[in-house]
């Protein structure tokens, strides 16, 4: 029997990147996916794809920075599907910017949506399944957040970024003692460099080949090659599985040996 057969995931930022290829992982090993995402066309493409492969998914469309939606997502799954065990946030947005040079709005967004949908989301999930009861015996009960390596250390050009990301593992590690105790398991992966829609955006101050973007992050990593999404999507699986059962508040790197340096 496949590991997540009868499972529910929600896939936040499920529509492309690291999300996406997560979403196609949970629903290969058998569960029920919600890919969450603001892109109809990008998340109907998801779903298709999971369903065409004998599986079932469900598309939801909105805005995680707003708390009613994170409400609404939760119990979509649930109403859907008839349960919920996976939750991965996987919604963020970068701006390219340092400290001074990052506008009112651009830090409000990327706090909106990297650090308080993280929240949201998370905090929906936990009360429902508090409402729903159970114990440790229930392992599956488990949120995997994607945070970033420059959530662990710092680098120029992206304050907010940093700040966002940084405020998410502090997060997951607060949550995760949290809910220890209530078999909900809370972690997150930190990835560096990935090949990702993510990777290229937000240059446009200096245009820049996606040949160049990737020479450049290569440079700075140990291993000397970026990730792919769906190795990232391997590791978050993973995280969900009982063989991950006693790892509780992890902020796990996945970048080649990046901060490691």
């Amino acid at each position: 029997m496949s590991v997540f057969e009868g499972a529910t995931a929600i896939v936040t930022g499920g529509t492309s990147g690291i999300g996406a290829a997560t979403a196609l992982a949970l629903a290969a090993e058998g569960a029920s996916v919600v890919v969450s995402g603001r892109n109809q066309a990008a998340a109907d493409g998801v779903v298709d794809e999971i369903t065409s492969s004998g599986g079932r998914a469900l598309a939801a469309l909105g805005d995680v920075a707003d708390s009613s939606f994170a409400d609404a997502l939760v119990a979509s799954a649930v109403r859907e599907f008839g349960r919920l065990d996976i939750v991965v946030n996987g919604a963020g947005i970068i701006v390219r910017e340092d400290a001074a040079g990052t506008s009112d709005e651009q830090w409000s967004r990327q706090m909106a949506v990297n650090v308080d949908g993280t929240f949201f989301v998370s905090r929906a999930a936990v009360r429902h399944w508090r409402e729903a009861g159970g114990s440790e015996s229930e392992p599956g009960r488990s949120i995997v957040n994607v945070a970033s390596n420059v959530g662990l250390v710092g680098t120029p050009g992206l304050a907010g970024y940093c700040a966002s990301k940084g405020a998410v593992v502090m997060l997951t590690k607060a949550m995760a003692i949290d809910h220890a105790a209530e078999g909900i398991r809370i972690n997150c992966v930190c990835p560096g460099g990935v090949d990702t829609p993510m990777l290229r955006s937000g240059r446009e101050a200096r245009p820049m080949t996606d040949e160049e973007i990737i020479d450049m992050n290569v440079a700075s990593i140990p291993q000397g090659r970026v990730a792919t999404p769906e190795e990232v999507a391997q590791v978050i699986a993973f995280l969900c599985t009982p063989a991950a059962a006693h790892l509780i508040g992890t902020a796990l790197p996945i970048d080649g040996g990046y901060v490691a340096q």
